[in-house]
């Protein structure tokens, strides 16, 4: 970890890599804005797998007093992974046949064809205690009429992956067994929430004459006024539909798991504890004598003992980890292994044949409906998360290393 502290910070800004020279520029640049937020609490921070975003960098970390900025949050808000692992051995099923090629490739098959993938929804409102909830609590949300009607929408979306780069993998651990691990977030309520509040906060900032320049995107707004409280409302609204949203994907994937294994063998399939974890989000924290708004962006909260979930990419390896509560990161680790390459950049640098090949010649079984963009997604498109473990060993232990065996992606 190193220092940023010159004449274009306010306030220091702590980078978990080894140097200036492996951070692209804008994302140096990101971290310039930040630091000179007058509200800033002690430091910017910066996580191993950090990259240029929208105002902010993925991977970042700031914690702010009294205010809370929506573009720190991000657009898909309450973004995170879930995961569980199992009793059986991937070589004892990995050569199994089915009707429908081998048990991981019937698999991957069924899960594809129970869960919307992209942007795809259910035909029927599916349930939500979330949104049940929400509706009930209406006195929240209903003087942002605008994005009221996202509520009844949500009910076709709860239980379904997105695109991008979120998944559903099966996974083997170093001991052999077969794991289970997911990445999605709150869909297009997030995206819906984020941008209506960013309007507003510029709105406002305009209005107050704010010395946080415009072009920074990151508008603000006073947790005491009434735009802060429902933005704060929204925000844990999307939060816990991202939560509600996993499970409901995890527990139709177990329902597969289970299903297929049980019939093609004579293993009886158990599960394991599930770790489901947010990794774009604002939180009222305590650090440094003070409750602070934590905003993680493209970064996990690791406490002392919690344990959480960093992904690297397909065909690559991922973690899950236990955190050291390093009061320095204000207790977080990054979220996976970070971009190396734009998605446009990944697609003009790497040819679908060749990603494609890399995934056979390790066995993998891909589920993806469309491959013509599946070089957006490739681990060559990804920092290698061996050397990001590295950069964080004062934050979390590893306690599982896992890797690719099928993978779906939107």
């Amino acid at each position: 970890m190193f220092v940023i502290y010159n004449e274009n910070t306010k306030f220091p800004v702590k980078v978990w890599l080894e140097q200036e020279g492996q951070m692209e520029e804008n994302c140096l640049e990101q971290a310039y804005h930040l630091s000179q937020l007058p509200f800033i609490h002690k430091w910017v921070c910066l996580m191993p797998d950090t990259h240029a975003g929208k105002g902010m960098p993925i991977g970042g970390v700031i914690a702010t007093r009294d205010v809370i900025i929506p573009n720190a949050v991000g657009v898909d808000i309450g973004c995170g992974m879930d995961f569980i692992p199992t009793n059986i051995q991937v070589d004892g099923i990995r050569q199994i046949q089915t009707g429908n090629g081998t048990l991981i490739q019937s698999i991957i098959g069924n899960i594809m064809r129970t869960i919307p993938l992209n942007t795809e929804r259910y035909k029927l409102p599916q349930d939500s205690i979330v949104l049940d909830r929400a509706k009930q609590e209406m006195d929240k949300y209903e003087n942002n009429e605008e994005l009221v009607p996202l509520i009844d929408d949500g009910y076709f979306q709860v239980g379904s992956l997105g695109g991008g780069n979120h998944f559903i993998e099966l996974q083997e651990d170093e001991d052999g067994y077969l794991c289970i691990m997911l990445h999605s977030g709150s869909r297009h309520l997030g995206k819906a929430i984020c941008d209506y509040f960013h309007e507003k906060a510029r709105e406002l900032n305009r209005r107050w004459y704010s010395e946080v320049k415009e072009e920074y995107h990151l508008s603000f707004l006073p947790v005491s006024s009434i735009e802060g409280q429902q933005y704060i409302h929204w925000m844990n609204l999307a939060m816990d539909y991202a939560y509600e949203n996993r499970a409901h994907m995890l527990e139709m994937t177990c329902s597969i798991v289970k299903e297929l294994i049980e019939k093609h063998t004579d293993h009886v399939v158990e599960f394991g504890e599930e770790i489901n974890c947010h990794h774009n989000y604002a939180a009222l924290e305590h650090h440094y004598d003070a409750n602070v708004w934590v905003h993680r962006k493209g970064a996990t909260r690791v406490r002392q003992g919690e344990r959480a979930v960093i992904p690297g990419a397909m065909g690559s390896y991922s973690y899950v980890v236990e955190g050291k509560g390093n009061a320095e990161s204000f207790c977080t680790s990054s979220h996976g292994a970070g971009r190396s390459y734009s998605r446009s950049g990944a697609m003009k640098s790497f040819s679908t044949e060749q990603v494609m090949l890399d995934l056979k010649e390790q066995g993998i079984v891909l589920g993806k409906r469309k491959k013509n963009d599946v070089a957006e997604e490739c681990r060559f498109a990804y920092k290698d998360i061996d050397q990001v473990m590295a950069q964080q060993v004062d934050m979390v232990t590893p306690i599982r290393k896992l890797k690719t065996v099928g993978v779906v992606k939107g």
